[in-house]
């Protein structure tokens, strides 16, 4: 338990994956600095804390997916939600994070004075509703980039007239009855080959229903090679050498996918078709209609997804929905799905910068209208990162290279003595792009509450972890683009020129 000054030297934002790497990285590349997590939520983990729905696992490998300085010493390729919190959890007591953490504490609003060189942060207790002030000299956000009060679930014709239960998994708790039910999963992203195979195991029958079909990948569940070198070199090595193997192999595979897309697109549905068996309408249910990569390709382990559709415990079904009925769903084609209980995995909302209101010496600003720096900060707006992960590989991945760069770009204000920097666009006439490039639905629902980037550095978001690595890693963090200032009005660290902060409450510690 702490009990922080009113002025930090960082704020981090989140205590999910991104907040305690950052931490980690903060406390190990600035011993000197002042630092904080706050958390909305009453626990660490994030993603991995909200979501509970059976079956809830990594999209992604645990080696790229793990902090680069904690190994992922499980067995597993692919870990559960549970697994993963575990980590998690593990990782800040290790490191003496957890002591570290304000939770149950919302950011509301920040405004930045480019007089004092600090942001003055708008908290609020979501137990009592209090609010509190407290000062920063940089802002980390590690929010995520989705609502964690709501998922998506579209208009649905009827619903209130079905008898059964509808849940979003965003919602889904363990008062969810599914044993013995029949069941109709909206959806086929992620979220749906994930929950299938499990609800399969206990449901009489489960029914995938999907507007349009997507690529699904079978992977095997461990790594011999990994669990090879596991045997014969020190952990750490094997770990960084199986990272930098996936790596390598993921990044490989994106370029194959973006230069021959039909010979990527024919190669993923041959699998299927050999994990279907030639008797199965794979053309109709996993043919998508766009190239692999233009929408994340869903990871199905050790093809669990493909085995429950072919012992009968599930099924899929490629229509549009007309309506609910009292017993379940009609599609288009006049089918009728009888079921008693419906999960709609139909997708996320996404929030960027957890919806906190930003304004920058008086005026206000919105992020959606600025330029992405790099890929973790915007344009006009002081001293302030975000963490965003990579769309076509592991979030871990370049929230390791954000924190890293924050610890560099620090070091090197401290070094100069400057108090603050700030991106600058010297061409706003550039041509813009979307900082997000895949073409599922929840991007293109919320693609206009991010910031804008453009075909040139360093305004680009590079989809890339080793182009990442030689700018974020290994290059200056001087360039054109970054503004360095130093305060106009020098105050001593602790002391804030702005009104002062009413007394904090005791922090909860998990």
């Amino acid at each position: 338990m702490i009990h922080p000054e009113s002025h930090l030297d960082v704020l981090i934002v989140g205590a999910g994956i991104s907040g305690i790497g950052a931490a980690f990285h903060l406390q190990d590349k600035c011993p000197d600095k002042t630092w904080m997590i706050v958390e909305r939520r009453e626990s660490f983990g994030g993603t991995w804390d909200l979501f509970r729905y059976p079956g809830i696992r990594s999209d992604s490998d645990m080696h790229t997916f793990g902090y680069a300085f904690r190994p992922w010493s499980k067995p597993e390729v692919v870990a559960s939600g549970e697994a993963i919190r575990d980590y998690l959890g593990d990782t800040m007591t290790e490191y003496g994070i957890d002591k570290r953490v304000r939770y149950g504490t919302s950011v509301l609003a920040a405004s930045w004075s480019s007089e004092d060189a600090r942001w003055t942060v708008r908290l609020r207790n979501e137990e009592s509703g209090e609010e509190q002030r407290l000062t920063c000299g940089f802002l980390f956000m590690c929010s995520g980039y989705y609502d964690y009060d709501e998922g998506y679930t579209p208009a649905l014709e009827g619903r209130e007239r079905f008898q059964g239960e509808i849940v979003h998994p965003q919602k889904w708790t363990d008062e969810v009855d599914y044993d013995g039910k029949r069941i109709v999963v909206i959806g086929s992203g992620a979220t749906a080959v994930t929950l299938i195979p499990e609800l399969a195991k206990r449901a009489t029958h489960v029914t995938m229903l999907q507007r349009s079909p997507t690529y699904v990948a079978a992977k095997p569940g461990t790594d011999s090679i990994a669990n090879a070198l596991g045997k014969v070199l020190p952990s750490r090595w094997a770990y960084s050498l199986t990272r930098w193997k996936n790596v390598l192999y993921a990044t490989f595979l994106y370029w194959v996918c973006q230069r021959w897309p039909d010979r990527a697109k024919a190669f993923f549905v041959r699998e299927t078709k050999k994990l279907l068996g030639p008797d199965y309408d794979v053309e109709t249910h996993f043919t998508p209609r766009y190239n692999p990569w233009d929408q994340r390709v869903c990871l199905a382990p050790d093809g669990d997804f493909f085995d429950a559709i072919r012992s009968g415990s599930a099924s899929v079904v490629t229509d549009e929905i007309e309506c609910f009925t009292e017993t379940g769903i009609r599609t288009r084609s006049g089918q009728e799905l009888e079921a008693d209980l419906v999960v709609t995995a139909t997708g996320l909302d996404l929030k960027f910068l957890g919806g906190v209101e930003f304004e920058v010496d008086g005026t206000q600003v919105e992020p959606s209208a600025q330029f992405a720096y790099k890929g973790m900060m915007c344009s006009d707006m002081p001293n302030l990162a975000m963490s965003l992960g990579y769309t076509n590989a592991t979030w871990t991945l370049k929230a390791d290279l954000t924190a890293e760069y924050v610890c560099r770009l620090l070091n090197h204000m401290d070094e100069h003595g400057y108090a603050y920097g700030c991106p600058r666009v010297s061409d706003p006439t550039m041509e813009t792009e979307s900082i997000l490039p895949l073409t599922s639905s929840y991007i293109q629902r919320g693609r206009h509450k991010f910031p804008k980037e453009a075909p040139v550095p360093p305004w680009t978001l590079h989809q890339n972890y080793l182009l990442d690595v030689m700018a974020l890693r290994y290059g200056s963090v001087q360039d054109e683009a970054m503004v360095f200032e130093r305060a106009t009005a020098v105050t001593p660290r602790g002391k804030s020129t702005s009104a002062p902060c009413p007394p904090e409450p005791p922090l909860r510690t998990a």
